[in-house]
């Protein structure tokens, strides 16, 4: 299968660079597989799982929020967060949700209201996948 460039990148550091078979992006208007020849766009990241194929293997990704750029030289994702599966630190996530609805409860109809339900929402399913079947 042909391969094309991988870089996913946090506000921390360079966490993954190599050439892959295909990545399985949680696009903000739904997920979107890329492969080598994918047409140049570019999306907002969601809170999810992204799937690296590389060699035979899977490597899952947990990424909150950034944005992906799928260009001529491979695809490139700047993540808010990321962290692999095995890392992640549950407790944290179930902090941040937790202060997500702490903050809604607070919050006035609108489109801010709209926006933070939306992301919490993400989050929930993050979590629900992290402590589901189809993970272990």
């Amino acid at each position: 299968m042909t391969t094309f460039q991988f870089d996913l990148v946090s506000p921390e550091k360079l966490l993954f660079s190599d050439e892959v078979e295909q990545v399985d992006v949680p696009g903000a208007e739904g997920d979107f597989g890329v492969f080598a020849g994918h047409a140049p766009m570019v999306s907002m990241v969601r809170p999810g799982i992204l799937t690296v194929r590389a060699g035979g293997s899977e490597q899952k990704i947990v990424v909150l929020g950034g944005f992906a750029e799928v260009s001529a030289k491979g695809l490139t994702v700047l993540a808010d967060i990321a962290s692999s599966v095995e890392d992640l630190d549950r407790v944290a996530l179930a902090a941040q949700i937790k202060a997500a609805e702490e903050r809604i409860a607070q919050m006035e109809q609108g489109s801010a209201l709209d926006k933070e339900i939306w992301r919490l929402d993400h989050f929930k399913t993050v979590q629900m996948q992290l402590t589901g079947t189809a993970m272990h």
